[in-house]
């Protein structure tokens, strides 16, 4: 018999498994080189099948039609709520710009705004905003969801000034990128077993101390239970990221319906702008996600090439 020696089960890498502090995940800005706006807060509609032409070039289905797992998210327009000046890594200064009646639901805010020019401080390094979205023009909810993000731009304080009061579109957003980081919250399960939660194997059945658990907690000494141990815990509701997800499609419900007759399950129908993205990604339905441009984009991804061709839902 050959020595029962393997790896362990469960993964430290994701260590330790908590739920998020925040429904949003923050952002390290910094990695990231797109022009324009670095950031968007979409909501998850579902999963479907889509049909694509494959154009990648060396591809044994180059020139042929093939069918896609997708996934379906909705782009509500985002406002900004407040500009921050950063310097030496802290926020030096933030004017507020907004006080409409969507950010009240979540957020004081002075009834009075001041003069954006005349609050501009002389001295700083870096502008990021705190913008929010406008779940109002979909289904899901009134409540707006909230996010820094940072932006490139050659001059930042006259692309600032020339979004303030206004809305950003997704074409502000996606530019050239066709690679996407997804950064969300994956669904929660709560409580659940070793079993479950790391992948064990249940021992025999005539095992005395419980069959849904761990054989040993660990040695004699030292006397404590490591937290490597696979025990019962939180499993779900975890921060995670979803690197390079190539875009399938972009478009506005008004120009194309893809909505199926009965709408999309437990989440009825997309009433503003929508984009497809290749694969899978964490989170229920009507969850906010935020994606930004891929700043580690693999040679792989990065050569496929897809024309999209229709939606099966």
């Amino acid at each position: 018999m050959a020595p029962p020696v393997r790896p362990r089960w469960g993964s430290l890498q994701f260590y330790p498994r908590k739920k998020a502090a925040k429904k949003i995940p923050s952002v390290n800005w910094d990695m990231i080189n797109s022009e324009g706006v670095q950031g968007f807060i979409f909501y998850k509609v579902g999963m479907a099948s889509a049909v694509v032409k494959d154009n990648t070039p060396d591809s044994m289905t180059k020139g042929k039609k093939k069918i896609t797992p997708v996934t379906i998210l909705e782009a509500p327009n985002m406002k900004i709520f407040s500009v921050r000046f950063y310097k030496n890594n802290q926020v030096a200064k933030e004017i507020v710009v907004s006080n409409d009646k969507d950010i009240k639901r979540v957020l004081k805010v002075p009834k009075k705004l001041k003069n954006f020019d005349a609050e501009v401080p002389k001295d700083f390094e870096n502008i990021r905003l705190l913008v929010y979205s406008l779940p109002s023009q979909t289904g899901v909810k009134k409540t707006p969801d909230l996010i820094e993000v940072g932006i490139n731009a050659p001059n930042k304080l006259d692309y600032v000034r020339s979004f303030i009061g206004k809305e950003i579109f997704l074409s502000d957003f996606v530019n050239k990128t066709e690679l996407f980081d997804v950064r969300g919250v994956t669904k929660g399960k709560g409580t659940q077993g070793p079993v479950k939660r790391f992948g064990l194997s249940l021992k025999q059945h005539k095992t005395e101390k419980g069959v849904r658990r761990p054989g040993s907690l660990g040695p004699w000494h030292p006397a404590r239970v490591t937290f490597r141990t696979p025990m019962m815990g939180q499993m779900g509701l975890f921060s995670r990221i979803n690197y390079n997800h190539r875009l399938i499609s972009i478009g506005k419900i008004s120009e194309k319906n893809i909505n199926p007759t009965s709408g999309f399950n437990h989440y009825g129908n997309i009433k503003s702008t929508y984009l497809i993205l290749e694969g899978s990604v964490q989170g229920p339905a009507k969850r906010a996600i935020l994606l930004t441009p891929s700043f580690r984009p693999t040679k792989k991804q990065a050569k496929k090439k897809y024309e999209f061709q229709e939606l099966l839902t």
